[in-house]
């Protein structure tokens, strides 16, 4: 069974990530980690919600533990379960009880993917009492000052059975992200794909037209993360064509009229 301290070692980034603030997320964020307040971020997908989550763990120097949720997460996945293991029967704690226990971030992206009976269990954890009943342990986990709480979703996906509880919102200090303006985000996609800034320009230009169709019906456009992906591909010698076509069109939609339309913005850019 891991120790606590391989856990905290597994989970520290060591390095520094490439994180470009656009505002005061990061002053934010800091404040939130030392008052012990617990963070909700929301932003379109793709927008740098968790590697801000990853450079915030790295400025603190604490551990990192993220949860992908979906549909079918149980309370038992984010707390623990017993395990057979041989002749006996183990205790095998989850992902948040983990973060508790070694005073980590517990990031739980996309929570609202979650089952409404399942985020309950981070209201206690999510106020001033700050501590994870284990009910089947019969223990009251109580968090030490290093740990905090990060949460995330996706405000273009909402729907009536898709939406945070009011009473889980408002335990949250909450950060809005977006894509970052046209310089900034040329920036980042040249930094992370390693290619030229005129390059990266007209990608970033691409992912600006691409965002204007959603009066059209395309839910999101481009994400800065498509935007690197692309040039990721550019860089490794495929065609910018064919590279804009699998890295950002395809990966947007599968409905003839809105790939025509972007197809039209890639032959427009390049």
């Amino acid at each position: 069974m891991e120790s606590s301290e391989q856990s905290l070692e597994k989970h520290l980034i060591t390095e520094e990530p490439f994180y470009l603030p656009v505002g005061d997320e990061i002053e934010i964020g800091l404040a939130t980690y030392h008052r012990k307040l617990p963070l909700l971020l929301k932003g379109p997908t793709g927008c740098g919600k968790t590697r801000y989550m990853q450079y915030l763990a790295w400025r603190l120097g604490r551990p990192l533990i993220t949860v992908s949720c979906h549909d079918d997460l149980s309370t038992s996945d984010l707390v623990g379960r017993y395990l057979v293991k041989g002749d006996e029967t183990i205790w095998v704690d989850g992902p948040l009880t983990r973060a508790v226990r070694v005073g980590g971030i517990c990031y739980l992206d996309e929570i609202v993917e979650a089952r409404k009976d399942t985020t309950v269990v981070i209201h206690p954890l999510a106020d001033d009492r700050r501590e994870l009943p284990i009910d089947k342990l019969g223990e009251l986990l109580l968090a030490p000052e290093q740990f905090m709480l990060g949460v995330s979703y996706n405000p273009g996906y909402q729907s009536v059975l898709k939406d945070l509880k009011t009473s889980t919102r408002q335990r949250f200090v909450s950060l809005s992200f977006s894509y970052p303006d046209e310089k900034l985000e040329t920036s980042i996609v040249a930094t992370e794909a390693g290619i030229d800034s005129d390059l990266a320009e007209r990608l970033v230009r691409l992912g600006s037209m691409s965002r204007g169709l959603k009066e059209s019906g395309l839910p999101e456009g481009a994400s800065t993360r498509l935007l690197i992906q692309a040039g990721l591909l550019i860089r490794s010698g495929i065609g910018i064509r064919i590279a804009c076509m699998v890295g950002i069109v395809e990966s947007l939609t599968d409905d003839p009229d809105l790939l025509g339309s972007l197809v039209e913005m890639v032959d427009a850019v390049f």
